[in-house]
This record gives C-alpha cells, structure tokens and sequence, in this order.
C-alpha cells in the first residue's frame, strides 16, 4: 500500500514513476558501493522524474503464449 500511496503522491505532482525489482545478484555490489549494513537487502526501487516524453503504447503476446495451465 505504501508503494501505491508514494506512487500515487508522485504522479499527482507531475512525476512519472515506475517501480524496478531485483534478485539478490547485485546486493554485494550494491551494499559495497554504498557502504550499507550487511543485513540490507535490495528488493525494489522507485525511480521517479519528470516525463518527457509520453510512455509508448505496450504490446502484449497473447495471453494464451504468455500463461501455461498445467493440471
């Protein structure tokens, strides 16, 4: 809810925001270039800044190429 509220905030203002996942393979590299705590994990950022462009339109496969049902 809160990525949804900041989010939310951000886009009222103006600011064009998405939100980015990560698997652990560059916490090491993460937390040595920014000196953090060892106990730190990277799961996700916000980047946000004003648009200058409008998004391009997303195209999608078929939903049928995209999600296997196996029973």
């Amino acid at each position: 809810m809160l990525q949804y509220i900041v989010w939310t905030a951000l886009e009222t203002e103006g600011y064009g925001v998405s939100i980015q996942h990560y698997n652990p393979l560059i916490d090491e590299a993460v937390k040595k270039e920014w000196n953090l705590p060892s106990n730190w994990k990277l799961i996700a950022q916000m980047p946000f800044g004003k648009p200058i462009a409008p998004p391009k339109e997303k195209h999608y496969e078929p939903i049928e190429d995209r999600v296997k049902v196996f029973k």
